[in-house]
C-alpha cells in the first residue's frame, strides 16, 4: 500500500470514529435531564411534562409487591386502558424520584414492566399522560433490605 492509500484508509477510519462518538448524543437528544436530576416528584413531573397537576384514577393499574425483600430489584408493572401518550414511574424517597419515563407510540397497548431500585419503604407512583392530562396510581412498598446503598 502506498502513502496515498494509507492516508485514505486513516481518513475513513477517523470519519467512522467521529460518527460513532456522535451517535450517543443523537440518541440522548430527547433525554429529560432536568426531570431525572430533580430531587422531588413534583419537580420531576414539572421537568418531564411542564406541569405537575395530577388526578388519581382507577384506570391506572399499578402492580408492585407489598413487601420487597430486596430493594435492589423491585418489579413494577403499570397498565391502563386509556389512550396513553407516556408512562412515568416515581419513587418518593429515592434520591432521584423519577425511576423511568416511557413514551408510547399511538395505538400501542399501554403496558410497562420494569425493575426499580428502592432504598427504603416508600410510595411508588405511576403517572399516565393521556389527552394532555396526568393520571396517577400510588402504592406503598415496604423494603426489608435497602437497594440504594442500604
Amino acid at each position: 500500500m502506498d502513502r496515498r492509500g494509507a492516508l485514505k484508509v486513516l481518513g475513513l477510519a477517523g470519519s467512522a470514529l467521529t460518527a460513532l462518538v456522535g451517535l450517543p448524543k443523537l440518541a440522548m437528544a430527547s433525554w429529560a435531564k432536568t426531570a431525572f436530576e430533580a430531587r422531588s416528584g413534583a419537580d420531576a413531573l414539572q421537568g418531564l411534562y411542564g406541569g405537575n397537576a395530577t388526578t388519581p384514577s382507577d384506570a391506572v393499574k399499578l402492580k408492585a409487591p407489598d413487601i420487597a425483600e430486596n430493594g435492589a430489584v423491585v418489579p413494577i408493572e403499570v397498565e391502563t386502558d386509556m389512550d396513553a401518550e407516556s408512562i412515568a414511574i416515581l419513587i418518593e424517597k429515592n434520591p432521584s424520584p423519577l425511576a423511568g419515563s416511557f413514551d408510547l407510540p399511538a395505538g400501542t397497548k399501554a403496558l410497562v414492566k420494569t425493575r426499580v431500585r428502592m432504598g427504603e419503604t416508600t410510595n411508588v407512583t405511576a403517572v399516565v399522560k393521556s389527552g394532555g392530562k396526568l393520571y396517577t396510581a400510588t402504592k406503598e412498598v415496604k423494603v426489608t433490605i435497602g437497594g440504594c446503598g442500604g
